[in-house]
């Protein structure tokens, strides 16, 4: 089975190399759809690392293209997100932030150069950013937000949340619903990493996963799946956390966009349901 899987990908490979001479912002994002539209995680997760070392070579040969950047870091997200080793998801989310940071660096130094300084200088260079730069500041946003939950147990990598949360402010400021709700379940997640007794506001965060529900029309899976272990779990909510998850598995996981991140959705729905969370707190 490995090895036929394998054949598939080399296949593949040879067959992206004949129409090389298209655009390689449109291959890759090409790649990505169809990493995202499957329904078999291993299909994808047999097939990404030819993915990201073909993404790669294009990258050598365009260094300094940022929506290239950006699709490269995009791809190693969407793998990270497949791997069950952590030690492999902080390097991929590592290599995703890199390629972010890269791409965001051409395409708007001020808020790069302003990333590592004083919050108020980062917030001023953010709030420059318009809708059509939108695209390219979520998709950097999301990636630090991966890399900085996997490194999570670093004190000055967290330091950083109130800037990575003032960025989905600013793009919800103008988008509400943009990427269909996605940036609301980000904002959401954020807003769960801290306990109220360290600054964190659950209310804010139900508000933005009940934000993030209406936008994806319920299509989205992921939110429900984060809602209830990001913020159920936390409030101690067993009723909202379970038909929540319940919801999960009862879904159609087949969406445009979605149904990678919703098989994988139900997968982990069913692991947290299998845990009896609120019972062992009991206990």
């Amino acid at each position: 089975m490995r090895s036929a899987r394998f054949l598939a990908a080399v296949l593949l490979v040879a067959t992206l190399a004949g129409c090389m001479s298209m655009a390689s912002q449109r291959i890759t994002g090409n790649l990505e759809a169809a990493m995202l539209d499957q329904d078999d995680p291993e299909t994808v997760r047999a097939a990404a690392p030819v993915f990201l070392l073909l993404t790669e070579s294009m990258i050598a040969e365009s260094p300094d293209d940022p929506e290239l950047l950006m699709n490269a870091a995009e791809l190693s997200g969407a793998y990270a997100i497949l791997l069950d080793d952590p030690e492999r998801q902080r390097r991929l989310s590592e290599r995703a932030f890199d390629y972010a940071s890269r791409g965001l660096c051409i395409s708007n130094r001020a808020v790069c150069e302003a990333r590592e300084g004083a919050f108020d200088d980062f917030t001023a260079a953010v709030d420059r950013v318009g809708t059509g730069d939108l695209d390219q500041l979520y998709t950097f946003a999301t990636a630090w937000a991966s890399w900085m939950e996997t490194n999570s147990g670093d004190m000055a990598t967290v330091a950083d949340l109130p800037k990575l949360e003032y960025v989905f402010d600013h793009i919800l400021g103008i988008d509400p619903g943009f990427q269909g709700g996605r940036a609301q379940l980000y904002a959401g997640a954020l807003e769960s990493l801290r306990p109220p007794a360290l600054g964190g506001n659950p209310e804010k965060a139900r508000n933005h996963f009940e934000q993030a529900l209406r936008y994806s029309d319920r299509h989205d899976l992921m939110v429900q799946l984060e809602y209830a272990r990001r913020y159920a779990r936390q409030v101690y909510d067993q009723a909202l956390h379970d038909r929540l998850l319940n919801e999960v598995l009862e879904a159609d996981p087949q969406a445009p966009g979605l149904t990678l991140t919703n098989t994988l959705a139900q997968a982990e729905a069913t692991r947290l349901l299998a845990e009896d969370y609120f019972s062992a707190l009991e206990e």
